[in-house]
């Protein structure tokens, strides 16, 4: 009994943390939303996207993040899902 309330206490502590990733428009998000957002993503690796998308323009695809260096095909299959490349919205 001791150890299923044990697992069950350990899956409720990682449910809000789970509960954080979610879909993340690559294309408008700051380093510390997409950071957040994507799983394998740290901070640096974010502030590489942006830096990226600052100077090459925005993502066409989830497929164009491999481009930015530290981002492998891996890191965009494991978040395909979570990555949105809407266009920014216009002033």
């Amino acid at each position: 009994m001791i150890k299923l309330m044990s697992r069950f206490f350990m899956v409720a502590m990682l449910v809000p943390c789970l509960a954080l990733a979610g879909p993340v428009n690559v294309n408008t998000a700051d380093a510390e939303t997409i950071s957040e957002s994507l799983q394998g993503v740290g901070l640096n690796k974010a502030r590489a996207i942006v830096e990226y998308r600052q100077k090459h323009g925005p993502f066409k695809s989830a497929d164009d993040l491999s481009l930015v260096k530290g981002i492998g095909d891996r890191t965009v299959e494991l978040n395909r899902e979570n990555i949105l490349v809407a266009p920014a919205a216009k002033k």
